[in-house]
């Protein structure tokens, strides 16, 4: 399935790019689209993530953090 924006229905995240992390959020390495989300540094290693569309707030993107060396967990 496709996650997208509670707030303006903008496609975020697959289904197929989700997988299991010990956050209790769910847990994706990409995003739909280039232009599914906007992000802005907030402190070293995390990104600051908002819906690409209308600016509602996703969270993070934690660098290096994903499920293979070098990926980012959203």
């Amino acid at each position: 399935g496709i996650y997208v924006c509670a707030k303006c229905g903008h496609e975020l995240f697959s289904s197929h790019a989700k997988y299991e992390h010990s956050s209790p959020w769910p847990a994706f390495t990409e995003t739909v689209h280039e232009d599914s989300v906007s992000k802005r540094k907030e402190r070293p290693g995390a990104l600051k993530v908002s819906c690409g569309k209308c600016g509602n707030g996703l969270g993070h993107e934690f660098l290096n953090d994903g499920p293979k060396r070098g990926q980012s967990r959203f």
